[in-house]
């Protein structure tokens, strides 16, 4: 696999960008090529001194999309930003995929402006995984389109469901619903209409509603909602989980050397569990529905996070996932009788 990384994106850019993709590809078996400004990659690249033997190369893009700016109009108006350019590359057939941390806005937007949609697909969607008690679900949208209809979050199902077992390589997998409630009656019109469409459908396993606290009960393997409540969800799950790590820490602090000693013999375990839990080890989030490989990586990852997020793009890519949704896109138009 051959990726192009967009350097100059996140809060960490481009120090931990350039950290990262050093560690992935002495990790994976891929070719990066790291895309802004060469003079600051070149900075930093320095301190590896045998960078030149790795699998890296530098492509130069002189601008940068920020988090301010209107994510589509950055796009049309700056082709030589590194997002684009990296983008482009997909486009090209140079790289087979691109991987940002900049503004997640600008990332969904070149890859839907120049990489383009899936046919029968209407929004993309960002499907990010979450650690739960029994492994991984995966979620979507968590932010790629806030007002979504029915039909798109029936896409997301399809989609998800792929990923999962594509990528995952969990069989059929069990696809939920996010909801207010179980009963088939609750929620808006929005959720309501979609269950009934999915009820009906034969092509994934539909499970039924998901209540919020299902997501970490890892009872669904994917969860679908529209992505103003997605990124809420996600939001609210990664404070809630600084938060108590936190408390931990301070009750620790307090409680004395009794306390102290206690988290001492606790340690492994305790470290055990932080790396199942922690979301770095998954990295970044696959934009599904765009015509190429695109993955969206948290605006504060560091260089572990950036690897990781590089290692899932691997997955991604020798997952053929995209064929395997086209497919199934046309099974699904051919059997409802829509024309796309």
């Amino acid at each position: 696999m051959k990726l192009a990384v967009d350097a100059m994106g996140g809060d960490n850019a481009p120090a931990e960008i350039i950290l990262g993709a050093i560690q992935a590809v002495k990790k994976y078996p891929c070719e990066i090529v790291l895309v802004g400004d060469e003079n600051k990659i070149r900075d930093v690249l320095k301190e590896e001194p045998d960078w030149e033997n790795l699998p890296l190369t530098i492509k130069h893009a002189d601008e940068i999309i920020t988090m301010g700016e209107h994510p589509a109009d950055a796009v049309r108006n700056k082709k030589n930003s590194s997002i684009v350019v990296a983008t482009q590359m997909v486009k090209s057939g140079e790289c087979d995929a691109v991987l940002s941390a900049g503004s997640t806005g600008a990332s969904a937007a070149a890859a839907q402006l120049i990489l383009k949609r899936i046919h029968g697909i209407g929004r993309p969607a960002i499907a990010t995984p979450i650690p739960t008690s029994k492994g991984v679900t995966l979620m979507l949208d968590s932010g790629a389109n806030v007002d979504s209809k029915p039909e798109h979050l029936v896409q997301n199902g399809i989609m998800g469901a792929l990923y999962v077992e594509h990528v995952f390589g969990k069989k059929n997998p069990r696809v939920g619903l996010l909801n207010i409630g179980e009963e088939e009656t609750k929620g808006n019109e929005q959720a309501k209409e979609t269950y009934q469409i999915l009820k009906n459908m034969t092509t994934i396993n539909f499970a039924g509603n998901a209540e919020g606290r299902d997501i970490t009960e890892g009872d669904f393997d994917v969860v679908i909602c529209d992505g103003f409540v997605g990124n809420v969800v996600l939001k609210f799950g990664e404070g809630l989980a600084m938060t108590i790590l936190k408390l931990i820490k301070e009750a620790i602090e307090d409680g004395g050397v009794t306390a102290k000693l206690g988290a001492l013999l606790l340690m492994p375990t305790l470290n055990n569990l932080g790396k199942r839990l922690d979301v770095s080890e998954y990295g970044g989030a696959p934009l599904l529905g765009v015509n190429g490989y695109c993955v969206i990586s948290h605006g504060r990852s560091d260089a572990k996070t950036i690897c990781s997020a590089i290692g899932a793009a691997n997955d991604y890519v020798h997952s053929n996932i995209l064929e395997h949704i086209k497919a199934a896109l046309d099974t699904e138009l051919l059997a409802t009788g829509d024309k796309g």
